[in-house]
């Protein structure tokens, strides 16, 4: 069986490399390694327009909305806190998993900014700032997450397990059709996931600066089971 082929997205920041200093795609090699790693062929998908995010995924049989830079509070209504820190400008397709909506064909895994785009893309806020889930900048955390018995990332990882962190925005109210299926010991929402048939997960942390493969595992599966 041909491995499935799974997208993730980049954004665009300035970067240096040799003698160039530019603005570039980005991604951080750990993704695609994962995806890898996971079984499944990984391709990077540049920033591009709305218009073209419904062609691009059709191409995919999975799709990794990778972490990044805030989501704008606009996108949900709210004013903005001074507080959050400013990062690069993230392309997502455009507009990522909003044009493809809870009814979408292909498996979604949102990490991070993916899992809060997702949860905005579906009529849900977020907090736009919290303390405790980052350590200082630049260095990932680890905390505790609990799965909520019976979701579909509790089949994945049934146990209390550490994960690896870094973020000061989380789910406020959820998005419609969401469910959230895992928390932190300070009650904040960890994981999200759809109630229906489509495998859609989001996770607040960081499963590629990790050791534990099995989230990535499960959506590389169920692209698997899905390829045409």
């Amino acid at each position: 069986m041909t491995k499935p082929l799974i997208g993730v997205t980049t954004y665009l920041d300035r970067a240096r490399w040799g003698v160039w200093d530019m603005t570039a795609a980005l991604l951080p090699a750990q993704y695609p390694r994962l995806v890898q790693e996971s079984g499944g062929f990984a391709v990077m998908l540049p920033p591009d327009g709305p218009e073209a995010a419904a062609a691009v995924v059709a191409q995919l049989d999975g799709l990794v909305v990778a972490g990044g830079a805030d989501v704008e509070p606009g996108r949900y209504g709210a004013e903005p806190d001074p507080a959050p820190a400013p990062g690069p400008r993230a392309g997502l397709l455009g507009t990522g998993p909003d044009r493809r909506g809870p009814g979408l064909r292909d498996p979604l895994l949102g990490i991070c900014r993916g899992m809060q785009l997702l949860n905005v893309a579906l009529g849900g806020t977020l907090v736009q700032h919290m303390d405790g889930h980052v350590e200082a900048v630049g260095v990932i955390g680890r905390h505790a997450v609990k799965p909520v018995p019976g979701t579909r990332y509790a089949s994945l990882v049934p146990e209390l397990t550490e994960v690896p962190t870094y973020h000061h925005q989380a789910v406020d109210r959820l998005g419609a059709g969401l469910t959230a299926s895992a928390h932190a010991e300070d009650g904040t929402v960890e994981a999200v996931e759809t109630d229906g048939p489509a495998w859609l997960l989001g996770v607040q942390w960081h499963p590629e600066m990790g050791e534990d493969p099995r989230v990535m595992r499960g959506l590389v599966e169920a692209a698997a089971r899905w390829k045409p």
